[in-house]
């Protein structure tokens, strides 16, 4: 008997894929962010969350499905939020802030540039 080829392409799941636990605030809790597939790279992440996409990231998670793993990529993502964060001078909201103090595994000597509020 011959079997019949997968239906599930291993090229899209042979990767590792990330996704966001983000809290919408009291009403409506936490949840795991609705993501396009082809924004589940890590770089794409990053870039999202220093933009400002995720206004409070609580927990990434990383997994890979054809290898069968997954972890918490928390600490990992902050870390490289806070560099890149450094390195680009960017501003960064109060709760990107809080999340990489938080989370992030290295001390980070250089201060955060946080944008300016108007007063009103």
């Amino acid at each position: 008997m011959r079997s019949s080829p997968s239906i599930v392409p291993a090229d899209r799941l042979d990767r590792d894929i990330y996704l966001v636990l983000e809290d919408f605030g009291a009403r409506a809790g936490c949840a795991w962010r609705e993501t396009d597939e082809a924004d589940t790279d890590l770089e794409t992440i990053l870039r999202d969350i220093l933009s400002g996409q995720y206004t409070y990231p609580l927990r990434i998670v990383c997994f890979n499905p054809v290898e069968g793993w997954s972890r918490d990529a928390t600490p990992d993502v902050a870390d490289a939020l806070a560099e890149r964060a450094v390195n680009a001078d960017a501003e960064i909201s109060t709760a990107l802030r809080d999340f990489i103090s938080a989370n992030a595994t290295r001390p980070f000597n250089v201060q955060l540039v946080l944008p300016l509020r108007s007063v009103a």
